[in-house]
């Protein structure tokens, strides 16, 4: 590109090479005026204007002769001040012009980065993700090394989301990838995917402790508490990894191996899990499942189990714990355990959830009728339990069934509750003032806080199975159980023990004073057609009921 300095130049020697209108303009005027001059002499000397008494004005009129000049003396003037006027206009054009140029460079590059890059993070996104790691692959493949890829996605971000709003679900964003760019090395690539997912590209990858090493940095990045607006938040997050070439020699492959590990990695509870062919042909089955359960649930294809508690005040059934089960047509009677935690990823939980109350209040309306006056209690997801619209739903069911809101009880566990701990207490407060009753599930399992716990509005703790179940042959197990019974009693709770299957368990809780136990010494889950004839007809506990024994 020619120099600004030689454009101005340039334009400047071809404007000097032209008569500008200043410059004929001047002449004009200045010829005029020696016109006049003249015949005004003429005029004074010889009493009249004529062509000799000019030319004599001419010859003896020294201010004429000055005045001669003028028409030079314009003509340089209007050439020069056009050329100013020219150079002036040039340079005022060139830099306009060069402001523009800068200007458009700079969009276009803004522009660039915007299309590679996640507005929210200034991470590179997807589309810089898969370019990069083509690149990197046909760099390994040069070099004959290996790579890794890496899909985080966090835990129960979706609840955070949807209960403290999308601003606050986007300033965590910003805070867990300021976190995770601490962590990779400067070869590396971190990208946020979309969502709450982050991928990263591992380059170059020496040994597979490489990945364990990154995996462990992030959990540890990940585990000091969030603080948004005076509420900490607690994030953890699931990782799938796969590796190249053993796992994927191209781009997309890889992306979409990571995507089933790290899935994988959520449902089955694992902080990180590293591809297999396995995990891949179970792939379309959970895609085919979760479009199936979603069918399933607007057709009624779910159904309900029913397990009856014990009390130990009566020796009589007072409630039951509900329990869902799919009818699938293909895979026979699936368990809450192969399809809920996939439910509780799609967001099915929210349709399941309120299917199972709303036939569980249907069976108990329907056990009412032949005089069977039995309490239902009901598992809640976390997912569920933090849903501000939740307590409106239930409302409106127990109106729709004309159901006593102290004969349904809300089994949630005590991660569910420390996980957003005020909105779990506005929740639950809402459910107590209904007369909704709450039992804390599992106990003895999660991380609560005692000091907490005696805050909320709960009426009972369930024992979990996994202690009862050995209190026989542990010491250890016997200890927490009586422990955990003289808990629930100072903080004035009722205590179910779950989990028992003998006789001998049975009579060992009773004497260190449970209040309630179920377990399948006491029966399986019943279908709902199948727990009236149990309750009134061999059951010894069904047998004292019909004799009379308080119900509560």
């Amino acid at each position: 590109m020619m120099p600004i300095s030689q454009i101005l130049s340039d334009n400047v020697r071809l404007l000097k090479t032209k008569a500008t209108r200043p410059a004929i303009y001047g002449v004009t005027i200045a010829v005029g005026a020696i016109v006049v001059a003249s015949m005004l002499a003429s005029f004074i000397n010889h009493g009249e204007i004529t062509l000799s008494g000019i030319v004599d004005a001419q010859r003896g009129n020294v201010a004429l002769w000055a005045l001669d000049l003028m028409p030079f003396i314009f003509a340089f003037w209007g050439q020069y001040v056009s050329s100013v006027i020219a150079y002036e206009a040039g340079a005022m054009v060139i830099d306009q012009t060069q402001d523009l140029r800068t200007k458009t460079s700079a969009l276009e590059y803004q522009a660039m980065h915007d299309a590679t890059h996640d507005a929210l993070t200034d991470l590179p996104n997807r589309v810089l993700l898969r370019d990069r790691l083509q690149q990197a692959i046909h760099s390994a493949q040069r070099e004959k090394r290996a790579l890794a890829v890496l899909l985080l996605d966090l835990n129960r971000f979706k609840d955070i989301n949807e209960t403290l709003g999308h601003y606050q679900g986007d300033r965590l964003l910003k805070h867990v990838a300021s976190r995770l760019k601490h962590v990779v090395r400067e070869a590396d690539t971190l990208a946020r995917l979309g969502g709450d997912e982050f991928a990263i590209i591992l380059n170059p990858l020496t040994s597979l402790e490489d990945i364990h090493t990154v995996v462990s940095k992030i959990q540890k990045a990940l585990a000091p508490p969030y603080t948004l607006d005076s509420l900490k938040i607690d994030v953890q997050a699931s990782i799938g990894a796969a590796l190249f070439p053993e796992h994927g020699a191209d781009a997309d492959t890889l992306l979409q191996r990571i995507d089933v590990a790290m899935y994988a990695a959520k449902q089955e509870k694992k902080n990180f899990v590293l591809y297999s062919e396995k995990l891949d042909q179970q792939s379309p089955h959970r895609l085919t499942l979760m479009s199936e359960l979603r069918e399933a649930i607007k057709n009624d294809e779910l159904s309900l189990r029913f397990q009856p508690i014990v009390s130990n005040r009566t020796n009589g059934v007072h409630e039951v714990e509900v329990l869902v089960r799919w009818d699938h047509k293909i895979h026979g009677i699936m368990t809450p355990d192969e399809f809920i935690p996939m439910a509780e990823r799609t967001g099915l939980i929210y349709p399941i959830t309120q299917w199972v109350i709303k036939h569980a209040l249907i069976q108990h309306v329907a056990w009412r009728t032949m005089g069977l006056d039995m309490g239902i209690a009901v598992n809640i997801s976390a997912q569920t339990l933090l849903d501000p619209e939740f307590p409106d739903q239930v409302t409106g069911l127990i109106a729709a069934y004309d159901v006593s809101p102290h004969r349904l009880t809300l089994e949630i566990t005590e991660s569910s509750i420390m996980f957003d701990q005020e909105l779990a207490l506005h929740i639950l407060g809402r459910f107590a003032d209904m007369g909704v009753r709450i039992a804390i599930d599992d106990f003895g399992t999660g991380y609560s806080s005692l000091s907490y716990l005696k805050k909320l509005p709960v009426s009972h703790l369930k024992i979990d199975k996994s202690f009862v179940l050995d209190m026989l042959e542990n010491e250890n197990d016997a200890i927490i159980v009586k422990a955990t019974i003289d808990l629930g009693h100072n903080l004035g709770l009722e205590v179910i023990a779950e989990g028992v299957e003998n006789q001998q368990t049975l009579d060992l809780l009773k004497q260190r004073g449970c209040d309630a136990m179920q377990g399948y010494h006491i029966n399986y889950p019943l279908r709902g057609e199948d727990f009236a004839p149990w309750f009134y007809g061999a059951s010894q506990w069904g047998q004292r009921h019909s004799a009379g024994l308080t119900i509560n």
